[in-house]
């Protein structure tokens, strides 16, 4: 194996090109003048070319040592930030969380702004994908940190429950079972759905709760986003089931309405992934606080 350039002997070259004296810079830098010069004799060696012309106890840099001394001294200075702002208490590093949409787009995103405004020296990408997708990100590490709305189902992962939220049915202002004071099971069979696609963790949870009591669902669309489904409701097609989370606004200005379905009450879990043998870094642990 072919030997590796050393911060040690970068630093002695350094010294040694400052000073032009060996005795001097391993003085400066704490060493033994031989071992300075073994350092400085390494060094060479692995780059196959003297760094200086020597004269007695004095040494002046030749022209490849000139090239390369402001190289070697912008990147010690650069290793110095580094073991700097390794010891200086803050947050530092690149994070990739993943979410799946309702929590990504509706509760993660206004809470990882506000962390990042608090550790400006961070960087953190959020991926919003479906709760399956998370999953998989999660166990081939594509992501550090992941949060689902649906179960976990890997062995890989650990899961820990974080949120809890609803599941409300929902229609158009104009849909016949929008002025019902309730709606009964009979009334949901009989209607047309419009639900997110298989691998959502919505879509789990809602198959969970009705699949013994919706005995003949009639699903007429089934799309990728929830705001694709609140603009197919409002159409009048079909009735949804959402996340309360991801209807407020429209509810709030009458353009959806949730209906009473005192036969179906859903409630479920959101969750936050970590891997079972995965490192959790300083940044990810803070950010588990943060959101906690």
């Amino acid at each position: 194996m072919s030997m590796k350039i050393t911060l040690k002997q970068l630093r002695v070259f350094d010294a040694i090109a400052r000073l032009g004296n060996v005795s001097r810079a391993a003085e400066q830098i704490a060493l033994s003048q031989s071992a300075a010069s073994m350092s400085l004799a390494d060094l060479e060696q692995h780059l196959g070319s003297p760094l200086f012309n020597r004269h007695g106890k004095k040494l002046q840099l030749n022209d490849y040592g000139r090239w390369l001394h402001p190289k070697v001294h912008q990147l010690l200075q650069q290793a110095e930030n580094i073991e700097l702002s390794a010891h200086s208490g803050e947050l530092h590093g690149h994070l990739i969380v993943g979410a799946s949409s309702t929590i990504g787009n509706y509760l993660l995103a206004a809470m990882v702004a506000e962390f990042v405004k608090l550790h400006p020296d961070i960087h953190i990408q959020l991926r919003v994908a479906n709760s399956e997708q998370i999953v998989d990100d999660m166990i081939n590490l594509r992501i550090d940190l992941g949060l689902i709305e649906g179960i976990c189902h890997s062995h890989q992962l650990i899961a820990q429950p974080w949120r809890s939220d609803e599941l409300i049915t929902f229609c158009s202002p104009s849909h016949p079972l929008a002025q019902l004071d309730s709606v009964s099971l009979a009334e949901l069979e009989q209607q047309q759905w419009i639900l997110r696609e298989s691998g959502s963790g919505t879509r789990e949870i809602f198959t969970l709760a009705t699949q013994h009591k919706l005995k003949h669902l009639m699903v007429a669309l089934e799309l990728g986003n929830s705001m694709a489904i609140k603009q197919a409701v409002k159409t009048g097609l079909g009735l949804g089931c959402m996340s309360r989370l991801t209807l407020a606004s429209e509810l709030r200005h009458g353009e959806l309405v949730a209906l009473p379905t005192p036969e179906l009450q859903i409630e479920r879990q959101f969750y936050l992934l970590t891997g079972k043998h995965q490192h959790q870094s300083e940044l990810s642990l803070s950010l588990q606080h943060f959101i906690a």
